[in-house]
């Protein structure tokens, strides 16, 4: 069978070849829209969700509009719109994968437009699969911890410093190791159903708990 793989991202130059690369924001209805239309073709069997981001580590008191309506548009409602657009393209056989996070398991200090969004996409991962029971569709989510990618950069709003602190003294996951995860779970048998994966650095107990050297 042949397989054709789009990756997507704001930054559609940094998607690396041979992977067909296109440009979305999953804040944007129209990019959606857009891409739906010019990607999924006759059928979708795959869809992973993997958008997201978090502004700050300050108090809630301390928060603002803008960014929580930044957060709860990419973390939530992105993931929501683009199941929806896609589900009605998605083949018998199809696998729905929600990248969560443990933030949506445990609340950590200073963190709670962030939680409160991870807490959503987990809720809504369950919610969903109740509505598709009976439906040859699988859904599962992917709830990592500490990962070393532009995360903390993006969180600390372009600040390399404090991006880098996050992950000083602790061995952190690769995004590597989150994509195994997702290649486990998309392929078990058909009967079966991985709902959930919980995954976090051996040095990580928590999500605001870390033991560093």
């Amino acid at each position: 069978m042949n397989c054709r793989w789009c990756a997507v991202a704001r930054r559609a130059d940094r998607i690396e070849s041979p992977i067909e690369g296109h440009e979305l924001d999953v804040t944007d209805v129209q990019s959606c829209e857009r891409f739906v239309a010019a990607a999924v073709g006759d059928g979708l069997d795959l869809l992973v969700n993997g958008a997201g981001l978090a502004l700050g580590r300050e108090p809630f008191d301390q928060s603002n509009e803008d960014d929580e309506r930044t957060v709860l548009e990419t973390n939530v409602n992105g993931l929501i719109r683009m199941t929806r657009l896609c589900l009605p393209h998605l083949r018998d056989g199809g696998h729905i994968v929600n990248i969560g996070s443990v933030a949506g398991r445990q609340a950590y200090p200073n963190g709670s437009l962030y939680v409160t969004s991870k807490f959503a996409v987990r809720g809504f991962t369950y919610a969903l699969r109740e509505d598709l029971l009976g439906r040859p569709i699988r859904i599962t989510t992917v709830d990592p911890g500490l990962v070393e990618t532009d995360f903390s950069r993006v969180r600390f709003r372009g600040d390399g410093e404090q991006a880098r602190a996050v992950y000083e003294g602790v061995e952190a996951m690769r995004p590597q190791d989150i994509a195994e995860c997702v290649l486990f779970a998309v392929t078990r048998p058909p009967h079966v159903n991985v709902d959930e994966l919980v995954v976090k650095a051996l040095a990580q107990s928590s999500g605001g708990r870390i033991l560093r050297s």
